[in-house]
C-alpha cells in the first residue's frame, strides 16, 4: 500500500471510532457495541502492523523457494505422534 492509502485507512478506521463513540453514547455499553468497538481497535492495531512491513521484502520471501527432500524420513521421530484428524491410521504410532 502506498502511503496515501495507509493515510486514507487511518482516516477511515478514526471515522469508525467516532462512530463507536456515537453509539455508545446512543445504546450505552451493550454487548453488540464492545463487540464493534473491539473489531476496530483491531482494524486499528492491523493498520500499525501494515504501516510497519515492507511490501517489497514480503514479495521477496513469497518467491523464496523451501527444499523439502523425498527422501524418508526417520520413523522414531514420530513414534508417540497421534493421527487425530487425518481420518485413517496407516500404522499404530504408539507404544
Amino acid at each position: 500500500m502506498s502511503p496515501t492509502e495507509i493515510a486514507e485507512l487511518r482516516h477511515t478506521v478514526g471515522q469508525l471510532k467516532r462512530c463507536v463513540g456515537a453509539l455508545r453514547s446512543q445504546y450505552g455499553d451493550v454487548t453488540a457495541v464492545r463487540r464493534v468497538a473491539i473489531d476496530v481497535d483491531r482494524l486499528d492495531v492491523d493498520v500499525a502492523d501494515l504501516e510497519e512491513i515492507n511490501p517489497q521484502a514480503q514479495a521477496r520471501r513469497a518467491d523464496e523457494v523451501i527444499y523439502v527432500p523425498d527422501a524418508k524420513s526417520d520413523e522414531a521421530a514420530w513414534m508417540g505422534a497421534q493421527d487425530e484428524g487425518l481420518g485413517f491410521h496407516s500404522r499404530p504410532r504408539t507404544r
